[in-house]
């Protein structure tokens, strides 16, 4: 994925964090990070595609499967709990040309 692509991802999923995360974990869509990913790899075939760091020192992780074109972007706390923030269908890795120095994104 590049960076275009993964940042557009992050800004969606740091904008959810506040209100989504205590909605994230009250809906019992949390739980220990291996348990999560582990599980991701065996139902849905997703892997991870891109990884950032969002507020409170949370971890921003994309995962997705390149077969189905399934995703999910997970929150994992420092903690070590990781919530499910958004899942999808039709997930597609990006090569854009970054935009002209000097003009905006």
């Amino acid at each position: 994925m590049n960076r275009t692509c993964a940042k557009a991802a992050l800004v969606v999923a740091c904008a959810m964090l506040g209100p989504a995360s205590a909605l994230a974990q009250s809906a019992q869509s949390c739980a220990p990070r291996e348990r999560v990913v582990e599980r991701l790899a065996e139902r849905y075939g997703e892997t991870r595609r891109s990884i950032g760091l969002g507020s409170n020192n949370a971890v921003v992780e994309v995962f997705a499967s390149a077969e189905s074109g399934s995703w999910t972007i997970t929150v994992t706390m420092p903690t070590g709990l990781t919530c499910l923030v958004a899942s999808g269908q039709a997930y597609e890795t990006l090569a854009e040309a970054l935009p002209a120095e000097g003009k905006d994104a």
